[in-house]
């Protein structure tokens, strides 16, 4: 199985979260910022990070290593939020996603997409996994992880 968009091979941009390799489909990614302290939300779920000023749009931020219990979240120099945008019927929806590092962006081209396995806070929001050189790389579904009332439900 492949994953595809209009029969091309889709382009994704990877990136880590602790030593774990993610990636998102490149087509919802629309900007890459810099880590910078949101603006806190009063009573938000312990991993939305407050809200962030993007050209006049309030933009939540979540932090995905906190939301998929992947250890303390550190904020160093490669940490950055990744500007995603989800088209749900006729209005977009746009988040920032906290990430460790930026990696590099990958083609799917001949590769196969695996179902993802197991059961984990994580394997909700995924298309599958794919192999990158050495490493597997877990595919996130953007419209899953936008999902707001998934989101507050979490808590």
């Amino acid at each position: 199985m492949r994953y595809e968009e209009n029969n091309e091979s889709a382009d994704f941009l990877s990136f880590r979260l602790s030593s774990e390799l993610y990636g998102v489909a490149i087509n919802d990614v629309e900007e890459i910022r810099v880590w910078e302290s949101p603006t806190p939300i009063p009573r938000a779920p312990y991993f939305v990070k407050g809200v962030i000023n993007l050209r006049g749009m309030i933009v939540p931020v979540i932090d995905l290593r906190a939301r998929f219990v992947l250890g303390d979240c550190q904020y160093l120099p490669t940490t950055v939020v990744l500007v995603l945008r989800s088209t749900a019927g006729e209005s977009d929806r746009l988040m920032g996603l906290v990430v460790d590092a930026v990696s590099d962006v990958v083609s799917q081209g001949e590769s196969e997409l695996y179902p993802a396995q197991g059961d984990s806070v994580v394997t909700s929001y995924m298309h599958g996994v794919l192999n990158v050189g050495d490493e597997v790389m877990s595919l996130l579904d953007t419209e899953a992880l936008l999902n707001i009332g998934e989101i507050l439900k979490a808590e």
